[in-house]
């Protein structure tokens, strides 16, 4: 019999990938931290809030235990936000073995400090056990009905990220590896952020032409900085980069595409977020990414005015006005 699969996290993200891994046959524990939902869950055999539309095979077993969740298995998949990451991996560590895998699907860099998932992981962990993050264009529900799907798994690691590909990899999803966890996390990051200068835009009313230059002076920034923090250009323009950009900024199932259409349309940050009704990320990453940029020496000014319009006040058309008014330059 097939090892178990822990998956922390029973948002919408960890609840499409357990019925992704389940679909293949092996058993898949789903832990969340609140009791009652997870009851629910395990009555209901579906996830009611998130993706209430997939029911669960029968080889998820949703927990509120998490030694329950953990015992027995050597395949560990975190599906948090940013910001309870760090307290996740200490919940974890005592119960850690030396060879258990450990792979995480969050977006975005720790919020107060700015540093990548995986330095946080090296420094919670000691590096006792092989670690992987999986990046890339991908809506929860789609990957959750069986849509086709491809993402990248990527860990400094190279025989670890391949045996990640291979691990979630079939059916309809379809995993690359990569040794370039810089790259893989700066995309899923800051893609989020420019998702929301594309819904601001939208909810403006400026129409396609503003949407394709934002997108792609988006990218720019995207490779300004992970050229300045070490990431590889080719994965800057590959799925995790160039791909994840140009799902979140296009396809209003996207939360933060969807933040900022409302902002663009008058409504406040809060009210938005709150209507969502789910973690938007970039409205936490737009000042890591701002700060990013001042620490690495590199312009940013999208990313830049959506930090401003989030946490300044800034009225949404003003930010654009101050981006068309900005010297002209040559392109590349």
């Amino acid at each position: 019999m097939a090892e178990p699969t822990a998956v922390l996290g029973a948002g919408s993200w960890g609840t499409a990938l357990a019925i992704h891994l389940a679909r293949a046959g092996g058993e898949v524990r789903l832990w969340g931290r609140d009791p009652a939902v997870m009851a629910a869950m395990a009555e209901q055999r579906r996830n009611p809030r998130y993706l209430p539309d997939n029911p669960f095979p029968d080889q998820i077993r949703p927990t509120a235990d998490l030694a329950a969740a953990l015992d027995g298995s050597r395949k560990l998949l975190i599906a948090v936000p940013s910001e309870a990451f760090r307290p996740m991996l200490r919940q974890i560590a005592p119960r850690l073995r030396d060879e258990t895998g450990l792979v995480w699907v969050t977006k975005g860099l720790e919020p107060d400090s700015g540093r990548f998932l995986h330095e946080v992981a090296q420094e919670e962990l000691d590096a006792r056990c092989p670690m992987a993050l999986v990046s890339g264009p991908s809506f929860a529900g789609e990957v959750a009905r069986g849509l086709p799907t491809a993402v990248v798994a990527a860990s400094t690691d190279e025989a670890f990220a391949a045996e990640v590909a291979g691990w979630l990899h079939g059916g309809t999803l379809r995993v690359y590896s990569s040794t370039d966890m810089v790259g893989v996390a700066l995309g899923g990051a800051f893609k989020n952020v420019l998702a929301i200068a594309a819904g601001i835009s939208d909810g403006l009313g400026f129409g396609a032409n503003a949407r394709a230059a934002l997108i792609t002076r988006g990218l720019a920034e995207l490779m300004r900085l992970g050229l300045r923090a070490g990431a590889r250009r080719e994965t800057l323009v590959g799925l995790s980069g160039m791909g994840d950009l140009v799902l979140t900024c296009t396809d209003d199932q996207s939360r933060n595409r969807r933040l900022g259409l409302a902002l663009g349309r008058g409504e406040r940050a809060e009210a938005a977020i709150r209507d969502i009704g789910q973690a938007v990320e970039g409205a936490r990453t737009a000042g890591v990414a701002v700060r990013k940029a001042a620490e690495l020496g590199v312009e940013m000014p999208i990313c830049q005015q959506v930090e401003r319009v989030l946490y300044d006040g800034l009225a949404p058309a003003d930010a654009v006005a101050e981006l068309l008014a900005r010297d002209l330059k040559p392109e590349f």
